[in-house]
């Protein structure tokens, strides 16, 4: 592949990143912020400093222009990476096509990125956690989003090489496994918190932790699907330009002949 490909396709990739991000923004808003403003109040309620200082940043500046410019930042973000794996990946992936593989990139990217580092340590509204973790359990989100993505990274490549041994299946089915097994053991061994206060409504807590997953793939399934077509049309030729094409090229023949 190209320079003059992959720029077209980086191009393309933060372009479809940041439509993702458009409607991830929406989820959101629509979802999310409702869930946040009743934690922040319910924070506020059992709060004994009721002489707190100005805020910086009001909570309608953050939930409006704070909001938009993190997740339209973010989706741009990762569509430009995402895209770049793309062009990487394009054809080693078995034959899939564009569209596939920028679909099974996008999966590969909600599941390692977020999804098994959420189960581990799932995303907590206001009010709930301890500030003097917030470093800790931060760092350990990270490392868990790390040690995701290299162990995917690296069940891909043993697969394979253990596919003309064991056949592609055997050898997806033995690569996924030892993902899981490893994962299983991170969860293990990493420590946990549990920070929820015993008042702290149940209900809250899921629908905002709901929300964020709500997010997340509507950010991923989005993107895949816009760069996949995007991509498509890029790398795959119209059926109706080929013709044209040929047509054009038989005319010449026969107006030479």
């Amino acid at each position: 592949m190209n320079s003059i490909s992959v720029r077209a396709l980086l191009v393309r990739g933060m372009l479809a990143g940041l439509v993702a991000g458009a409607l991830a923004l929406l989820v959101a808003y629509f979802l999310g912020e409702s869930r946040v403003d009743a934690a922040i109040a319910l924070e506020e309620t059992h709060s004994h400093d009721h002489g707190g200082g100005e805020e910086l940043v009001s909570r309608t500046m953050q939930s409006t222009a704070g909001l938009a410019t993190g997740v339209l930042v973010f989706g741009v973000a990762i569509g430009g990476i995402a895209a770049l794996v793309f062009c990487y990946a394009l054809g080693r992936m078995g034959r899939f096509g564009p569209r596939a593989t920028a679909a099974l990139i996008a999966g590969a990217a909600l599941l390692t990125v977020y999804i098994v580092p959420f189960l581990k340590y799932p995303a907590n509204p206001p009010a709930v956690g301890n500030p003097d973790t917030i470093g800790k359990r931060t760092t350990l989100f990270f490392l868990m989003v790390a040690l995701s993505v290299l162990l995917a990274v690296a069940a891909v490549i043993i697969g394979k090489r253990l596919a003309p041994r064991l056949g592609a299946w055997n050898a997806t089915i033995t690569a996924a496994a030892g993902y899981v097994l490893l994962i299983g053991l991170a969860y293990a061994f990493l420590p946990s918190f549990n920070e929820v206060g015993k008042d702290f409504p149940a209900a809250l807590l899921w629908q905002f932790r709901l929300a964020t997953l709500a997010v997340q793939f509507t950010l991923w399934t989005t993107f895949g699907l816009v760069f996949g077509y995007l991509t498509e049309r890029l790398l795959v030729p119209r059926v109706g330009a080929v013709t044209a094409g040929n047509g054009t090229a038989n005319r010449a023949a026969a107006a030479a002949g």
